[in-house]
């Protein structure tokens, strides 16, 4: 990988399948590190074929899996373990998201990794965490959202929890699983200390975002419900529907904020309401604001209401689907959208990078690889031969 890069050098070893593990590594991969995607030789990660299929692979592994190598290891055959280990020796980062204890039945337990690599970081990331009465429960992401607290305050109050479109259960996890790991790195680096385990069950990671939901129950016994589109506690912010039946979000829930808006709507006796002057005030009298605020939307077309509250200053947008995404100025402005080839060479536009780093930025070297695709090249580099390689391969090893 590039050297400017801030993390080039480090050497990140990925188990894990689907989505947490994979995007943690992911993140690692695009900011410099050498990302060894471990694969079962029969199918691979099960990524590979989900959501919409190209000529039989995901569009979604093509980005999931960008910068990563791909090699692939029967980690059930002895010598398959035993490559593993060879890997892990000098690695700095293990990610895995197995259930808790599977990598202790193959004989891959923090004990024996801590012993076969002193400075190895391990990053589990599991449904429960690795310790704990619900341990060994499966777990994935919707479990963890449901367990964490976003379903049961996401959606309207008189209809069942949903889900907020993505797995974002376990994007959250991943992300706190590169954190950590990062945090680990600079323990070893400063303190001349040694590699440690980084545990982040799915449940907590998304309870971690909660925000005032435990000292509002512990103090008050307040138990937050589901709010459909209003940002509970914090008034205006919502969606407004307009007459060309087009949504907007509208922000007002400043002090000053709120004032621009009323002004803006014509309704300056609002503006200058002292009870309406503070967040406390105006949530005291919410759906009077909202059901105005509605009425005001629904006889302007989207592009009016976002004109008129742009230039107020007030925070406002219309609700982006990926189609608006592509045509935005700030989108491509930002580089969001990066140009890359599939397989057999069409052209097709991929995320961009974040965070953006001004010195040392992300970048895509390579989208995601064929199953195994640098098999050959990564046992070479542990020496074996090519006759090695392919006794290998016809054993199932490979």
């Amino acid at each position: 990988m590039d050297a400017a890069k801030p993390l080039a050098g480090l050497k990140v070893v990925e188990l894990g399948t689907l989505i947490a593990g994979p995007f943690a590594a992911r993140i690692c991969a695009e900011f410099g590190a050498e990302v060894i995607k471990v694969e079962s030789p029969n199918g691979g990660d099960p990524l590979r074929k989900w959501r919409k299929l190209y000529e039989g692979t995901s569009l979604w592994w093509f980005v999931q899996a960008r910068n990563k190598q791909s090699l692939t290891l029967n980690l059930k055959a002895p010598e398959g373990l035993a490559i593993l280990k060879q890997l892990l020796r000098d690695a700095d980062i293990l990610i895995e998201n197995f259930r808790p204890g599977t990598l202790e039945k193959l004989g891959l337990g923090w004990d024996v990794l801590h012993a076969l690599n002193p400075g190895l970081v391990m990053v589990r990331l599991s449904g429960f965490g690795q310790t704990g009465p619900y341990k060994d429960q499966p777990g994935f992401g919707a479990v963890g959202e449901s367990v964490g607290g976003l379903r049961y305050i996401t959606g309207f109050t008189d209809r069942p929890p949903v889900r907020t479109g993505i797995s974002i259960g376990d994007s959250i996890a991943a992300l706190w699983g590169v954190i950590g790991a990062l945090m680990a790195l600079r323990h070893r680096e400063v303190n001349q200390g040694k590699g440690q385990v980084v545990d982040v069950a799915l449940y907590e990671a998304v309870f971690a975002m909660m925000e005032s939901m435990v000292p509002e129950f512990d103090v008050m016994g307040f138990v937050r419900e589901r709010s459909g589109n209003i940002m509970p506690g914090i008034t205006p912010s919502s969606i407004h529907t307009c007459n060309d039946g087009k949504a907007v979000q509208i922000g007002a829930n400043g002090d000053a904020i709120f004032q621009r808006c009323m002004r803006a709507m014509g309704r300056d006796d609002l503006a200058e309401d002292p009870s309406l002057a503070d967040n406390a005030g105006r949530d005291a009298r919410r759906d009077e604001l909202y059901a105005l605020i509605d009425s005001w939307a629904a006889r302007r077309t989207q592009a009016e209401v976002l004109e008129i509250l742009n230039r107020a200053e007030v925070p406002a947008s219309k609700i982006y689907s990926a189609a608006d995404m592509f045509a935005d100025p700030q989108y491509l402005a930002r580089e969001m959208f990066l140009n890359a080839t599939l397989p057999d060479g069409k052209a097709f536009k991929m995320p961009g990078i974040i965070p953006k780093l001004t010195a040392t930025p992300g970048s895509v070297q390579w989208t995601g690889p064929a199953l195994g695709e640098h098999t050959d090249a990564l046992l070479k580099q542990l020496g074996y031969s090519r006759e090695d390689v392919q006794r290998l391969r016809k054993e199932g090893v490979i």
